[in-house]
């Protein structure tokens, strides 16, 4: 199985830094929503990629992530 170079997730994770509390939630319903919709077609046995689940449960963690940052930082000043 290939693995995905390192600098490919940083830059994912340094692009999400770059945007606001409302675009991170924006991002954080849209993925929710589609992973609904993959899991659904999982269940159908329509699922064209399935490693699109893995894929995007980890974008909902980093996005999860940095807001729990956020707030940490937030309620340290």
């Amino acid at each position: 199985m290939a693995k995905k170079p390192a600098a490919a997730t940083g830059s994912k994770v340094e692009d999400m830094r770059t945007k606001t509390d409302d675009q991170l939630g924006e991002q954080l319903v849209d993925l929710k929503r589609e992973a609904f919709n993959l899991r659904f077609q999982a269940a159908t046995n329509q699922l064209e990629r399935p490693a699109r689940i893995k894929e995007v449960r980890r974008d909902i963690a980093r996005i999860k992530t940095l807001q729990g940052e956020r707030t940490r930082a937030a309620e340290a000043k």
